[in-house]
């Protein structure tokens, strides 16, 4: 595959797309990054697999096949060990189909209220899949451990971010940079996979 000129980013969320535009950015890449926004509308898949990585093949090989571009989607979510995992794949929706990311923390906190400190281990996991329109098919993971803080903190991110501590931190992924938060989480981890992958390409 030749690097592409354009890609889309199969997602409606303008903070992913920041993300991926700027660690594109600052690996000197010039390729054009469209979301859902720019194209025009298709059915999205329902995320129906039971892994990241099968969620995230489902919404990138739609997003190909409707625009045929070379598209990114990834699926993402947050294992709190306490919870056998949970909310794993159903992180989004943790507190209900139409619930917000404050009704999900909200139960989250209520889950491990009066848990100690020392069992509310948790990891931030993604699944970042490329699909081609030729049917190219890759996908890169990464993974950011830390722990649930009793409270939530911070007000930049979003989903789980004001009440995730990355490990060796004592700040909530609320409370870094954007860049600071591009250089050690999931998503930042599986997109400079990616990237590292367009730089090897002609």
């Amino acid at each position: 595959m030749k690097r592409p000129e354009r890609l889309v980013l199969a997602t409606n969320n303008p903070k992913k797309l920041n993300e991926l535009r700027r660690i594109l950015g600052s690996a000197g890449l010039d390729v054009e990054v469209l979301g859902l926004r720019d194209v025009a509308r298709y059915p999205e898949p329902d995320e129906t697999e039971r892994t990241f990585e099968g969620n995230a093949f489902l919404k990138a090989t739609a997003a190909a096949r409707e625009t045929g571009l070379v598209a990114l989607a990834d699926d993402s979510g947050l294992e709190v060990d306490e919870l056998g995992g949970m909310p794993g794949v159903r992180s989004a929706r943790w507190a209900g189909p139409a619930q917000d990311d404050e009704d999900n923390n909200a139960l989250l906190l209520a889950q491990l209220d009066g848990v100690p400190r020392e069992r509310r281990s948790a990891r931030f996991v993604c699944a970042l899949a490329m699909v081609s329109p030729d049917g190219e098919r890759r996908v890169w993971h990464g993974t950011m451990h830390g722990h649930i803080a009793d409270a939530p903190e911070g007000e930049g991110g979003f989903g789980y971010d004001p009440l995730f501590v990355p490990a060796g931190m004592t700040v909530t992924s609320a409370e870094l940079t954007p860049d600071e938060k591009d250089s050690i989480s999931h998503r930042g981890i599986a997109v400079r996979k990616f990237v590292d992958y367009l730089v090897e390409l002609s």
